[in-house]
């Protein structure tokens, strides 16, 4: 099998955890080929974190560029636990219009975080001519190759309310995740009560999606549209099934919400994850013909494996070297936390002496085995031109947990509104060693 053979999924998610800050991203990697089977990367500890608005990261959700292959992640920008407690009410009127935003090229390395207000124009500023929205909910997006005259774009769906409180389903589009490259279109959903948790896919030129429905007790319901531009107020949709998922709720619509669906690669078979509330997470449902009046059906729990409160969120498939390589940077500590010493002159320099201490180390890996990761060295304070032996620390690059996962305010507490966050890591694998001066 090449580097470039179709293998293994990526799920991104949120944990469920009032007690504690886990509205953050996680991640979790398919077991092999299998789509059935996950395990939570980086010891179940979140990859990233939100320093920047609310500090809280709900429905995360994962895409590709297809034609330069970079990765964006975008996010919900709302904290329910340890943040203001304004309620359910004030997140969903006035609230955060912000959606978060990182970018990779490899799933491994994470750039800095940002945010678009999707409530604004290319500028920033709020444009009057917009609808009015109340939140930035649940944001996912397709790929489209001929949006426009200069070409493919992502069009961007996500749930807001309106002037009149009720939450509908609206559309931008974006090439580059940037406020610059922001577009608001107008409203793609607009049901009688309120709907929330879009999510679509594509298959030989019909486009699906399920929805939940928070008004007229349909709970996640399914439609379908032929239509080439299907984000537009022309394109017709036809409803197929609705109560999806309420099995796994005792029954009840309304306790089930946060769909994600993917396809098995190179099979007519179709997963839809169901986040069951408030605190159950993901539950799957299989389809092996969307077309069918009711695709959906329940997957017994012994045949699906996902660590519990695993919520809302989406998966991509993979290459196999992406796997590999994901599976090869879960590192979980160091072979030995204490390296080779190294002995520098008088007066060398900075980069005499990094290059005198070892460049890499060895690191246990979550999944077994054992991987050798670069040494950063940190001779902050550091003084060369006297005879002294130093301990100096490095951090273990090329690893998940060396995102930043996590934020300190400048007067060093967590609190959510504090100034001065500056995002660190909470899982970076550190190792020592001695530097002597001589």
């Amino acid at each position: 099998m090449t580097g470039a053979e179709p293998y293994g999924y990526l799920m991104v998610h949120f944990v469920e955890d009032p007690d504690g800050y886990r509205e953050t991203v996680h991640m979790s990697l398919s077991r092999g080929d299998d789509p059935t089977a996950w395990d939570r990367l980086n010891g179940g500890e979140p990859l990233l974190a939100s320093h920047l608005g609310t500090t809280g990261v709900r429905d995360p959700y994962l895409l590709q560029r297809p034609d330069t292959g970079r990765y964006y992640l975008i996010a919900t920008d709302l904290r329910v636990f340890g943040a203001d407690d304004a309620g359910w009410q004030a997140w969903t009127t006035d609230y955060s219009t912000a959606m978060n935003v990182w970018e990779s090229d490899d799933l491994i390395h994470w750039g800095p975080q940002r945010r678009i207000d999707v409530a604004c124009g290319p500028d920033g500023v709020r444009d009057p001519a917009l609808p009015h929205m109340g939140m930035m909910w649940a944001p996912e997006a397709l790929w489209v190759d001929d949006y426009d005259e200069a070409g493919g774009a992502f069009v961007v769906y996500w749930a807001s309310s309106g002037e009149d409180g009720r939450q509908r389903i609206l559309w931008g589009a974006t090439r580059d995740f940037t406020q610059k490259g922001w577009t608001t279109g107008g409203v793609l959903i607009d049901a009688p009560g309120d709907v929330i948790d879009t999510t679509m896919i594509r298959r030989a030129g019909r486009t699906y999606r399920v929805t939940k429905d928070n008004g007229t007790g349909r709970g996640l319901f399914m439609e379908h549209t032929d239509a080439r531009r299907w984000w537009l107020p022309g394109a017709a949709w036809t409803e197929t099934q609705h109560h999806i998922g309420a099995a796994c709720a005792g029954g009840d619509p309304g306790l089930v919400e946060g769909p994600a669906m993917f396809r098995v690669r190179g099979e007519d078979r179709w997963y839809l994850l169901v986040d069951v509330i408030p605190d159950v997470g993901y539950r799957p449902l299989v389809a092996t013909d969307l077309d069918a009046s009711e695709p959906w059906a329940l997957v017994a729990d012994r045949d699906f494996d996902l660590a519990p409160a695993t919520k809302h969120g989406g998966v991509i498939p993979l290459t196999r070297e992406r796997y590999d390589a994901l599976r090869a940077a879960d590192a979980a500590a160091p072979v030995t936390g204490r390296l080779d010493d190294a002995v520098v002159a008088v007066g060398a320099g900075a980069e005499v002496a990094l290059a005198a201490l070892p460049a890499t180390a060895e690191a246990t890996l979550n999944g077994g085995g054992v991987g050798t990761f670069e040494v950063e060295w940190d001779l902050a304070g550091i003084v060369l031109d006297a005879p002294r032996s130093h301990e100096v620390t490095g951090v273990l690059r090329g690893t998940l947990g060396a995102n930043l996962n996590d934020w300190v305010a400048a007067d060093g507490s967590r609190d959510w509104d504090a100034d001065g966050k500056t995002p660190r890591s909470a899982t970076a694998i550190e190792v020592t060693a001695t530097l002597t001066v001589v």
